[in-house]
């Protein structure tokens, strides 16, 4: 077909086809554009993974839907006509400003949001009770929690920030506390004289809440170990054991009165101000484990990232400022002496 012949020829739109004042879709026009540039329907087929008929129909489509053809149909080979070079010239400089829009509002939609990672225990007992202060001083951020005991990797998985519960010495990021273990329980667990606790051979009256991280872990996982060893026990005998999966599952039920668990500081610092838990014995150790805060490259140019990085370093530094806001809101209740985010040698009694 000559050119002059293409120029003028006109096509009558079928039924259904796209009307000469209407606009021809996106989907069609990203066809188009792929298939001109390409001048191949094969070409353009891989490359928008379709089929090379469901490509050639869909020019088809626009052709009839503008009443003229866009393509030279030769043998083993595609030109443009006339009015397909208009077109794709329109096509590209639309589709160019497009995808320049469309990346400075994702752009700026993404550095209004914060993704953060960290274990479920973390998450559950520690950041969500605090999350609000940073949200009322940042108005308009999004902040997503991802709450998992995997690791994620931050690339892969979109994350600014991970808050990692790892070994002291094998710690990598900005160390935010570490960890230190003494058993708690609710306070109505204290007040039965049949069932008493005020030494470690007492628990053998009262049901042991314990991580079972392994389904092969004995009943004295590696929850309860470092403070069994500090007390010079090898095992201790209890009337029962409920394992958990997640932590602050073993903390509900703790504060429900279910048993007697390992208190994690300072993860249940508040449970302690304000009475819901109190420590039975006075023996408390490190665990020699800590959170440590890892930030991603991409977290380099996210003010917001930055700004909540340095509001959890703030956070672990005031707990007892905090801490005393949340117990003068209450009624009564036992309250022990305030515990240091950082590893402490000692708890006190709160019975």
């Amino acid at each position: 077909m000559h050119p002059e012949n293409a120029r003028s020829q006109r096509i009558t739109p079928p039924p259904g086809a796209i009307g000469r004042s209407d606009l021809p879709r996106l989907d069609l026009l990203r066809t188009f554009e792929a298939a001109a540039r390409t001048l191949s329907f094969t070409l353009a087929a891989k490359e928008l993974f379709l089929t090379q008929s469901a490509v050639s129909r869909q020019i088809q489509q626009v052709e009839a839907g503008l009443g003229v053809l866009l393509f030279e149909r030769r043998h083993r080979a595609l030109a443009l006509t006339e009015a397909g070079h208009v077109l794709l010239r329109a096509v590209v400089d639309c589709l160019e400003r497009l995808r320049d829009a469309t990346a400075r509002v994702r752009a700026d939609t993404q550095m209004r949001r914060v993704s953060v990672t960290t274990t479920a225990g973390f998450a559950s007992l520690w950041l969500i009770p605090r999350l609000n202060r940073f949200v009322v001083d940042h108005p308009g951020v999004d902040v997503r929690i991802s709450a998992t005991n995997d690791m994620l990797d931050m690339a892969r998985a979109d994350i600014d920030v991970a808050v990692r519960f790892c070994r002291v010495k094998e710690g990598m990021g900005q160390p935010l506390f570490e960890e230190t273990l003494c058993p708690v329980c609710a306070p109505q667990l204290l007040a039965d004289p049949t069932k008493p606790l005020r030494t470690p051979a007492d628990l053998a009256h009262h049901t042991l809440l314990t991580m079972l991280e392994t389904p092969q872990q004995s009943a004295l996982s590696a929850d309860w170990a470092p403070w069994l060893n500090i007390m010079g026990l090898s095992e201790v005998h209890t009337m029962n054991t409920l394992h958990f999966t997640h932590y602050g599952d073993a903390i509900a039920a703790a504060v429900a009165g279910q048993g007697v668990t390992i208190g994690r500081l300072p993860l249940i610092a508040e449970q302690l101000h304000d009475g819901r838990l109190v420590t039975p014995f006075s023996a408390s150790t490190a665990s020699r484990r800590g959170y440590f805060i890892v930030t991603a490259p991409r977290a380099a140019g996210n003010a917001h990232a930055q700004d909540f990085v340095r509001w959890l370093w703030a956070e672990a530094r005031t707990p007892a400022v905090e801490m005393r806001r949340s117990t003068e809101s209450r009624a009564a209740g036992p309250r022990p002496a305030s515990l240091k985010p950082s590893a402490v040698k000692r708890a006190k009694t709160a019975a």
